[in-house]
């Protein structure tokens, strides 16, 4: 009986995989006109599908006249509305066209499932009306979000506190910052939040407190060095963002020297987002391989998913002096199951100086033997050369960055570590250059 077991198993698969090619065949067939209908159509101009009809319950409209020109359209599989139920982030690619310019790849995000801004929807008009159904346009000027008119002259941390991760703990510098950055605005350049339209000012408060990310990527932008995608605007409720590159996922089994240049350039990521001449520690809370992306032509690593990011104004720290702020404050290690698990409090990093949580972050999450993504175990650093394996440091550097034996010792371990991988880049280069 046991022998005819592999067998039944292997009829059992085969059968089942011919069922569901038939059952992709049919659905082809029920949506043919539906999929002619697709690519001859680019909803990217239908207000209804960008949601602009929402508006002010959105995230702005700097780049609607671009959207409604047709100078923005999905790419090929982008414009399969069937395929959108594997598309759980409601993340798309899209080409850009300017007359001059020619055509280039960028990225369109809804910044939410469609459950998440259902969700939003409800939680408006409920504020508004008592009723999860209403005319979401009307309910806006009922809620927190319409509060802040145009008498009230700075946004201040009171109001928005704890709204999100970016104001989980904000300083007026920084909201300030963020005002005066704001991109889906003309006359943008002033920390006043009185300058802003009424609707201005509602689009903004409404990306603050559903998803942070735009104002994460224009109050840090790209241009001034900042590791982050680069902000290109948004209409209704879709953003658009320059396309980086392949996820860091992608170079999970490339070439050993490609993976330390793309580890270096992480852990740079992490003391750049730490010590910065701003002092603005920006501490990473997701962080995970589809979080990160590699430029084609420079192999530059950028932060593609910046929704989770937190802020703390180290300049505020040092001048309100909560207690034990001088106090170096280490995360602690936690070997969990989950994907791209990581622990933190978010008190500790809103209120210590000097803090490691973005070196553990990466070394545990991305480069060690305890990083898990997808099934795989092992890091970005696995399996290096026999050479580098047999002189022990760098996995001794690993582990002391993911699971720090001594006080204080992931800061050591973090730097000792950027040094070394500087040192096998270096040596690679001139191993080639030899060449």
């Amino acid at each position: 009986m046991l022998r005819f077991l592999p067998l039944k198993l292997g009829r059992l698969y085969r059968c089942l995989k011919l069922l569901l090619v038939v059952g992709l065949f049919v659905i082809l067939l029920m949506n043919t006109h539906n999929l002619f209908a697709s690519f001859q159509k680019n909803e990217l101009t239908d207000r209804r599908f960008i949601n602009l009809n929402k508006c002010p319950a959105c995230f702005g409209t700097s780049w609607c006249r671009k959207f409604m020109n047709g100078q923005v359209s999905f790419e090929t599989w982008g414009r399969l509305r069937f395929l959108d139920v594997f598309n759980v982030k409601n993340v798309y690619f899209a080409q850009y066209g300017e007359p001059r310019e020619g055509t280039r790849r960028v990225v369109l995000k809804r910044l939410g499932s469609n459950q998440e801004l259902a969700d939003i929807d409800q939680k408006i008009c409920k504020r508004a009306t008592g009723r999860p159904r209403c005319d979401l346009i009307q309910a806006m000027y009922k809620t927190e979000f319409a509060r802040l008119n145009g008498d009230v002259r700075l946004l201040t941390p009171e109001v928005v506190e704890g709204w999100s991760d970016l104001v989980h703990c904000p300083s007026q510098r920084l909201l300030d910052r963020v005002v005066r950055r704001y991109a889906e605005t003309k006359d943008s350049g002033s920390f006043l939040l009185k300058n802003l339209k009424d609707t201005e000012r509602m689009q903004l408060l409404m990306t603050l407190a559903f998803n942070p990310e735009p104002l994460v990527l224009q109050s840090f932008p790209s241009d001034e060095g900042w590791p982050f995608a680069k902000y290109l605007g948004a209409c209704g409720r879709v953003v658009a963002v320059n396309y980086v590159g392949e996820e860091l996922w992608s170079f999970y089994n490339a070439p050993w020297d490609k993976r330390v240049d793309l580890a270096r350039q992480l852990m740079d990521i992490a003391e750049q987002l730490t010590n910065n001449d701003f002092e603005f520690a920006l501490y990473l809370l997701d962080v995970s391989f589809d979080n990160f992306a590699v430029g084609p032509r420079d192999g530059k690593v950028i932060v593609v998913d910046a929704e989770n990011v937190l802020v703390a104004d180290k300049r505020l720290i040092k001048q309100n002096k909560p207690e034990n702020y001088d106090v170096w404050y280490e995360s602690r290690f936690e070997d969990c199951d989950k994907e791209a698990c990581l622990s933190f409090s978010k008190e500790s990093l809103c209120t210590r100086v000097t803090v490691d949580h973005n070196y553990y972050a990466v070394c545990q999450n991305l480069l060690s033997r305890y990083a898990t993504w997808r099934g795989t175990t092992g890091g970005l650093l696995h399996d290096p050369p026999a050479h580098v394996a047999k002189d022990g440091q760098l996995e001794a550097l690993l582990d002391e960055c993911t699971n720090p034996k001594k006080r204080y010792g992931r800061f050591t371990a973090a730097k000792e570590l950027r040094d070394y991988l500087t040192q096998l880049v270096s040596s690679s280069s001139s191993s080639a250059t030899a060449r």
